[in-house]
């Protein structure tokens, strides 16, 4: 992300500027929606008006991982809807420090399942699949190869067969390895040999159908010296059938450090499949000093870096990116999910990895919208168990452009809409407001859409209607225009042309 739409630019309207936006044609919208996540519709922005990251507010915890078979090791979740059931699935493993050094772990990997109608309140049933010490009253859903990672999805794709209808991806000896389902619990492998190999993936690894694009898209983790100096990094490949890849390419970030990165968590956005938004952890090791010494659970921290001094002094946190091409990534530096106030078991190595893919819930608040739901873990490797809470936001949140009361502006590139009218997911306070001006590409006011012809836009919603005196921006379908945002103490989300009004 070009960092000068990150302050508080003070701008000018350079010619020159316009006219090489124009030279290069205007963007082409259609209906789709657009997250202002980053800064491919923007020309400008002055006055006050900046970008702003949100956090996700913390709710309960909706999974304590304290079976036998779970442990202090579990996480590397994948949560999705599929119809009115919410599917969760997890590696399930425990893992002790010695106080003599080294670290014990005493059960193999596996992969477990829970789900939940409402995505709040989740069940482990019994699945009576996979025995563990005698018994098949568990919820363990694979075990063995890929189990490491198992991360299953619902496939999309026209045309695919009945039996593969839920796919995964996991890491075991020899690669990452592919599997299938007709009903999502039941699994075996999509063939015998990995159907990706030669990269670390020690890590969650994940793909999806990508339903723009027509192909399937994988995102995995690596080691390069090369590009990473050595350090954790991911990789992206396509492929059109699942079972034969390209190669691998390292994402590439448009201004941001080389950092350790675990997991990635890309997905296509739901309500706006075009723009890919992600999660990564990043993996921080800050040293002994006064500060880590002084940080939660100080005894075992020291034990666990007994086994590896890293495992006691390394601290994760969950990042977030988007991209309109899968592979070219605008990062945000800052953190998506900090460690937070300091509390019995966090700011920990292993925390705060966020599951695979987010879902919609219902508010807790009665009467507002449905909001967006995302879980990371937390009390990772310490005691016999670790932990999943729930996280939520504001749908299409994840980024605005604020502005105070004392006003700020953005201006677009040109740009070609479908539709009839404009739609806002926006925030004022009882004294902000929004105003939009509809120009030529040029910049000239059109008539009845100049800003002093538009209606004040205040309140706090996910869709509102854009409305001006007389005029209505639907006749300037297909021909290009530019928009010019007014702000007062306000924050804007997204925007939508609307096919059907709005």
């Amino acid at each position: 992300m070009r960092r000068v739409l990150f302050a508080a630019t003070v701008g000018v309207l350079a010619m020159s500027a316009m006219a090489s936006a124009q030279d290069a044609g205007p963007v082409s919208l259609g209906s789709r929606l657009e997250l202002l996540a980053d800064d491919y519709l923007i020309e400008n922005l002055s006055g006050g008006a900046a970008f702003r990251m949100h956090h996700p507010v913390p709710r309960e915890i909706v999974l304590d991982h304290n079976e036998p078979w779970e442990g202090s090791g579990s996480g590397y979740h994948t949560v999705f809807q599929d119809g009115p059931l919410y599917r969760m699935y997890y590696k399930a493993w425990h893992l002790d420090v010695l106080p003599a050094g080294g670290v014990n772990i005493p059960h193999d990997t596996v992969a477990a399942y829970a789900h939940s109608t409402d995505g709040i309140h989740w069940v482990k049933p019994h699945l009576g699949l996979f025995e563990y010490e005698g018994s098949k009253d568990n919820n363990i859903v694979w075990v063995g190869k890929g189990s490491h990672d198992f991360t299953p999805f619902k496939d999309p794709r026209p045309g695919c067969p009945p039996d593969e209808l839920y796919k995964a991806a996991g890491y075991g000896e020899g690669g990452l390895y592919g599997f299938k389902s007709a009903d999502g619990i039941h699994w075996s492998f999509i063939q015998d040999a990995p159907i990706m190999t030669g990269y670390a993936f020690d890590t969650q690894n994940l793909v999806f159908w990508d339903e723009v694009r027509n192909e399937y898209r994988a995102y995995i983790r690596d080691f390069s010296q090369q590009n990473y100096q050595g350090v954790r990094g991911i990789r992206t490949a396509i492929s059109p059938d699942f079972r034969t890849w390209t190669e691998a390419q390292w994402l590439e970030y448009a201004d941001s450090p080389v950092e350790q990165l675990y997991t990635n968590q890309v997905q296509p956005y739901y309500r706006a499949p075009h723009l890919f938004v992600g999660f990564p952890t990043r993996y921080v090791e800050r040293g002994w000093s006064p500060s880590m010494e002084a940080l939660p659970n100080p005894e075992h921290r020291h034990l666990r870096s007994s086994a590896s001094d890293r495992y006691g002094m390394a601290i994760s946190e969950a990042l977030f990116m988007t991209s309109r091409d899968g592979l070219h990534f605008n990062r945000w530096n800052e953190a998506f999910l900090p460690p937070g106030i300091e509390r019995a078991d966090n700011w920990a190595y292993g925390d705060h990895y966020l599951a695979w893919q987010l879902v919609e819930t219902e508010s807790c608040m009665d009467g507002a919208p449905r909001e967006l739901s995302l879980y990371a873990t937390e009390s990772y490797w310490t005691g016999n168990s670790s932990r999943l809470r729930r996280y939520t936001m504001r749908i299409d949140g994840f980024v605005s452009i604020d502005a105070p009361l004392s006003g700020g502006e953005i201006l677009t590139k040109p740009l070609v809409f479908e539709g009839t009218g404009l739609a806002l997911n926006f925030a004022t306070s009882a004294a902000g407001s929004i105003r939009v001006e509809v120009q030529s590409p040029d910049g000239q006011p059109l008539p009845g859409l100049a800003l002093d012809d538009c209606h004040d836009v205040f309140g706090d919603a996910l869709a509102r209607p854009v409305v001006w005196k007389e005029a209505a921006i639907g006749p300037l379908a297909g021909q290009p225009v530019r928009l010019r945002f007014v702000l007062r103490d306000a924050r804007l989300y997204a925007l939508q042309f609307r096919a059907n009004g709005g």
